[in-house]
Formats: C-alpha cells, structure tokens, sequence
C-alpha cells in the first residue's frame, strides 16, 4: 500500500513538475500525427529558398531568419528531437556539422563565427518536431541570440 501511495503522490507531483505542460504536448502530438514542414520541403509541397541538399540532408533558409546568414540543416529522417535520436543516426547527426562546418565556409561566417543551435522540447521553444540544426551567422550573437535582429526580408509563416 505504502509503494501505491509512493508512487501515485510521484505520478501527481513530481512528473507534471519535470515533465512537458499539457498545452504543449498536445500541440507536439498534433503535429507529430502529420507531415513535418521539412518532410513537406523536402518533397516539394512547400517552397524553400534550398541552399543544400543530398540524400539525407536538405538545407535551406528558414521562413524567419534570426541572423543575416541562418539556416536550417535537416535530416530528411524525422527524427522527433535529440531524445529520441538511436545510435544509428549518429552518421546523418554527425553529417549535419559537416554541412554547416561547410555552409559557414561557402557563406563567409567561417572565419567572423557562428553558431550551432538545436532545440529539444518545450523549454527550448521547438516548435517543429523534426530534428533540424540552426547555422546562426554574419553579426555578433553574443552569448544567446537575443531577438534584436529584424529581418529586411521577413517570409510569412514559422521555421
């Protein structure tokens, strides 16, 4: 009886505490029971200003960029977020810092700097459950991206 309780007063207090708020996991799973806008890219059902693309990985410019150069690096595997990353994706993973390491080159951020970004859940504010890696450059970041970047060419819609 002493273990029931145990576990019922975890399952009530400690889980909600650590885990994803209720709003945000049913947005998560609601766009998880379709097509991800990358698959979307991908297959050509939505347009993309593509600056790479193979067959595993598809780069291109988001519909918001956060920096003068930012791009989006993405497997064309779904691959929900990091936590649910195998250890068979870690060539394709490990492919995506190719293409960037090779995009900051082509772009002319190699030298200045740049940033790598992944967001991973709710507290990171992903909003599209598909592992995709941010390449950040041509202006000082700082230590975070703080959002004072307006880009002179906004596109409508969310990355």
């Amino acid at each position: 009886m002493k273990k029931i309780l145990v576990s019922l007063l975890f399952s009530m207090i400690i889980v909600p505490v650590l885990g994803q708020s209720k709003a945000y996991t049913e947005k998560k799973n609601a766009k998880l029971a379709v097509k991800s806008p990358f698959e979307k890219i991908w297959d050509g059902e939505l347009p993309a200003e593509v600056v790479y693309k193979d067959d595993q990985i598809i780069a291109f410019v988001p519909l918001r960029r956060q920096t003068p150069v930012h791009y989006l690096i993405v497997p064309k595997k779904r691959i929900t977020t990091i936590n649910e990353m195998t250890d068979d994706d870690a060539q394709v993973v490990g492919k995506m810092f190719i293409v960037a390491r090779d995009l900051a080159k082509k772009y002319g951020i190699a030298e200045t700097g740049y940033r790598l970004a992944i967001n991973t859940n709710e507290n990171s504010g992903q909003s599209v459950f598909h592992l995709h890696l941010h390449l950040l450059g041509g202006m000082k970041t700082g230590p975070m991206v703080d959002q004072t970047y307006t880009d002179p060419n906004p596109r409508k819609g969310k990355d």
